[in-house]
């Protein structure tokens, strides 16, 4: 999942909504967060922030940038010799990143809309490429919005990693982590152990409307 903080804006809600739906179909999910030349020191605490929060929740995260060239070696022994799907919003990146790392693919790119900072979509359709140093790479459209498709209110917390690791210890088998007594898992945001921003999407996804299925960007 290909991301960033600044034209465009990833937003944290799409990013956990893509992860657990990764998680629900055991598909191992690695953050990409891309364009680093664009964060200063004015940004410094945001981009730490950021990596704390995926950082306990178990996820492993690349920090890249195509203007630099920090982490595309790294980018590109993640994607060696393995079938690899690359997405995210559109603009943040995707396809000048397999640029990177595959000159002779050559995709096409687009610039970031000044008007609206926001991505323009030159990807239009999902295309495996092959990949000279061996594997295949998935190029996907930018998408603005991500929502979660028949999935049970009892089973969401098992697509949080680390709700996943606190949620034995609740008083309760079937405890939502809402305001059940004696939820470990409440008490571990508390003391810092989840990040509020993970928790306050769990919450958002448990007590949405089970038959409708959101599509458009959700705040942090």
């Amino acid at each position: 999942l290909v991301v960033s903080l600044r034209e465009p804006q990833t937003l944290f809600g799409f990013i956990d909504r893509f992860l657990v739906t990764a998680e629900a179909y055991d598909i191992p999910a690695v953050i990409v967060l891309n364009k680093m030349d664009l964060y200063g020191e004015e940004m410094e605490e945001e981009v730490l922030i950021f990596k704390a929060t995926y950082f306990m929740a178990g996820y492993r995260l690349l920090e890249t940038s195509t203007e630099t060239g920090q982490g595309i070696e790294a980018f590109k022994e993640l994607m060696k010799d393995k079938v690899s799907l690359i997405s995210g919003n559109s603009g943040v990146g995707k396809s000048t990143l397999i640029n990177a790392i595959d000159p002779d693919l050559d995709l096409r790119t687009q610039e970031v809309s000044e008007a609206h900072a926001q991505g323009q979509h030159t990807t239009t359709f999902a295309e495996m490429h092959p990949l000279s140093m061996g594997g295949y790479i998935i190029d996907t459209p930018g998408i603005r919005g991500f929502g979660l498709v028949h999935m049970e209110k009892a089973e969401i917390g098992d697509y949080f990693p680390e709700i996943f690791k606190y949620k034995e210890h609740c008083r309760f088998h079937n405890c939502l982590h809402l305001e059940e007594p004696k939820c470990t898992v409440r008490k571990a945001v508390e003391e810092g152990q989840i990040a509020w921003t993970r928790y306050k999407n769990y919450v958002q996804m448990v007590t949405e409307e089970e038959d409708t299925y959101r599509t458009d960007d959700f705040a942090e």
